[in-house]
This record gives C-alpha cells, sequence and structure tokens, in this order.
C-alpha cells in the first residue's frame, strides 16, 4: 500500500497544470474521420455548414478563414484601408492584429489603454489620430470588451470603420447583446485554444454585404464568385480577378472540429465562466494580486489574468510556479516597444507601461478542475509575499 501511494504522489508531483489546452471529445475526432473518409478535404459543405451554424449562432453573416489573423487582414483590406493609411489599436495585443494591419500596407497607430479594463482607451486613440486614420480596432482583452459604446461613439464622429478583434471574446456579451452580433465588423479566432475550436481558424461577422463578398472572394486568391463552386464540389475554371486575394479560405476538416465544438460550446462557456469565478473568489482580498473586473456572467473568458502589485522578478516567480507544475503565461508584450513597429516621436504609453510589468496569466480552460485552480492559487500566495 505504502508503495502505492509512493508511486501516486510521484506521478502527481510530474504533472503539469497547463497554461492552455485544445479539449476536445470523441465526436470531433469522429467528425474529422467523416470528411477523411468522404475524402474532400478542402472548402466546401462542411465550412458552408459551420459559416450557416455561426451566422446563426451571431445574428448575422459570418465567412470563415483560416485564422484570426487572416479575418483582421481580409477585414482591414476590405474597408479599402492600405498604403499610407493608419489604424488605431492598442499597444497590449498580440502581435498578430498590427502584422494583420502592416500586411495591407498601412500603418498600426499603437494607443494606451484603459487603466480598469486594460482594452483600448478611446480618448488616447482620438489624440493619436491622424487625417490619414481609416480605422479603429478595439481588442476584447481577457473577452471584456471596455467602453465598446464610447468608441463606437468615437468612430461614428470621426467617420472611421471599427474592426473588433474579438479573438478573446467568443460567446461573450455587452449590453445583452451578443459580440459579434452587432455593430460594424468583428472578427474571431478558431485556433487550438481560443474559446471553440477548429484547429485553426476564424471568422469575419458584419452585415456590410460589400466587406462580406470582399472578403469571400479574397480568401480564395481573389478569384471572383469562386465560394459559391466551392461550396457544391466543384472549382473556377475560368475566372476574373480585380483585387489581391490570399489562400485564406477554410478546410473541411477544420470545419468539421468547429461545427462540434460550436455544439458543445453552452457546456465549454459555464466551465470556463465557473473557473474564471472561482479564481475571483480566491484571489479577490490579496493585498498584491488584484483581479480583472469582468462580469463572468456576460463574459466568457478566453484567459485569466491577474495584476501583481510591485512584481519585481516575473520570470522568476513563473519559473518557481513552473517547478510546482503549473505553467503561466504573459498577456501580452506591448507592441510598441518592437523595432518593427517602435516610432520615436509616439506620444508615450503611462499605463501600458505600468501595468504589462504586473501581468501575468493562470492557467484556463474546460480541462481544468476546481482543486487545480485552489492548488494554483495557494501557490502563488505562498510565492507572493
Amino acid at each position: 500500500m505504502a508503495t502505492k501511494t509512493s508511486a501516486m504522489a510521484s506521478i502527481d508531483a510530474k504533472r503539469l497544470i497547463r497554461l492552455s489546452k485544445s479539449c476536445l471529445t470523441t465526436a470531433e475526432k469522429q467528425a474529422v474521420m467523416g470528411v477523411l473518409d468522404r475524402e474532400y478535404l478542402g472548402m466546401g459543405e462542411e465550412v458552408q455548414k459551420f459559416e450557416q451554424s455561426l451566422s446563426q449562432f451571431f445574428g448575422r453573416p459570418a465567412v470563415c478563414v483560416i485564422n484570426g489573423t487572416a479575418a483582421l487582414h481580409l477585414s482591414v483590406q476590405a474597408c479599402d484601408v492600405g498604403s499610407g493609411d493608419e489604424v488605431l489599436l492598442p499597444s497590449l495585443t498580440y502581435l498578430a492584429s498590427f502584422q494583420a494591419i502592416s500586411a495591407t500596407g498601412a500603418r498600426p497607430i499603437a494607443c494606451d489603454i484603459d487603466s480598469e479594463t486594460l482594452v483600448l482607451d478611446w480618448r488616447d486613440a482620438e489624440r493619436r489620430m491622424t487625417p490619414r486614420t481609416k480605422a479603429i480596432m478595439p481588442v476584447h482583452y481577457c473577452g471584456g470588451v471596455g467602453d465598446i459604446d464610447g468608441i463606437y461613439s468615437f468612430a461614428k464622429r470621426k467617420g472611421i470603420r471599427v474592426i473588433e478583434d474579438a479573438a478573446h471574446a467568443f460567446g461573450s456579451y455587452h449590453g445583452g447583446k451578443k459580440i459579434g452580433g452587432f455593430g460594424d465588423i468583428a472578427c474571431f479566432s478558431f485556433d487550438g485554444i481560443k474559446n471553440i475550436t477548429s484547429g485553426e481558424g476564424g471568422c469575419v461577422v458584419t452585415e456590410d454585404s460589400k466587406i462580406l463578398d470582399n472578403i469571400q472572394d479574397a480568401r480564395l486568391l481573389g478569384v471572383e464568385k469562386d465560394t459559391e463552386k466551392r461550396f457544391s464540389g466543384q472549382r473556377s475554371w475560368e475566372f476574373d480577378v480585380t483585387k489581391q486575394g490570399w489562400r485564406y479560405h477554410m478546410s473541411n476538416i477544420m470545419a468539421a472540429i468547429g461545427l462540434e465544438q460550436l455544439n458543445r460550446f453552452p457546456e465549454i462557456a459555464v466551465r470556463r465562466q465557473n473557473l474564471a469565478r472561482h479564481y475571483d473568489e480566491l484571489l479577490h482580498n490579496h493585498s498584491r494580486i488584484r483581479t480583472l473586473c469582468l462580469d463572468y456572467h456576460s463574459v466568457v473568458p478566453h484567459i485569466y489574468t491577474v495584476r501583481i502589485k510591485e512584481l519585481s522578478n516575473r520570470k522568476e516567480l513563473q519559473s518557481q510556479l513552473l517547478d510546482h507544475g503549473i505553467q503561466t503565461g504573459v498577456h501580452y508584450q506591448p507592441n510598441h516597444v518592437l523595432q518593427y513597429y517602435y516610432d520615436i516621436n509616439a506620444l508615450p504609453f503611462p499605463i501600458t507601461d505600468a501595468v504589462y510589468p504586473e501581468l501575468l496569466t493562470l492557467p484556463l480552460h474546460p480541462d481544468l478542475s476546481e482543486q487545480d485552480v485552489e492548488i494554483i492559487c495557494i501557490k502563488l500566495k505562498e510565492l507572493i509575499v
């Protein structure tokens, strides 16, 4: 008996609580096998079904693409943003948001964030606006949208497009409305660790028919009306191309996974929300650990990030947590410090620069248990003296 207990303790000691992971069932695997058995792996019937299901989910049309970055890139391009133009967005976001803009030839203009929500501060964005500004790209950090109403009011006054980077916010609500179900353009990611996954993948949601038509063609190398052929299992052999396109279409394999994940989303959403609430309950009264002010009845969090006051050596803390089998992350390194996007003449970023050193992302995914959350919080509190 003692030997068995010792062996179990050894296994537990080696167990890694992962920061994030894909959470799949036999349903997704069987769906992929169905596509493989039919031997039509490219863009076809499954992609069409996934788009239809997403359109029903959002209550407005959705177009699927290869990933979330492609969704952003094609949306910016479809808004006729290009060389010489500028797009406002928060510096505190993943590099993909910036790359999607610069891929069109436009210039991403890094902006500061709100100190409470860590979402784009539209007042700071207004200070950085120029006659070349064509769009604003709010990023829904951790699933929260911040002052999205203020952002839309600002954009309307200035006559610019709003392209929401909603990669973190699939299933979240604002004012009783689903993110993606209102506004101008919303872009989502379905990569392996997002709220739902299709392995890779993403989508653009909008009621602007011109944007939709543009993206449908642009994802297929600019071949006009090729989407209709692909959905019927055919190809366009004679066609015209009038604009730059990209090979950004989704495959049937990816869509098959996405369809099953979408079916499971109600349980996935509740699981993520419950885990985030449990974190909040265990960490809210700590003197140095500050949780984000998010309502997990309306927000479905992609990640769970905390702020730690006077965190002098984050790498050391992460290393200590990893020694105890707890994987952590940092979301995100500000883009205004990157050589490619650094602008010596830019206005300062006081909030972003103050917040970034405090950030630490803790494990969050549907396969995480409440006990895992308790272990993480206990160990984090022990190390934050």
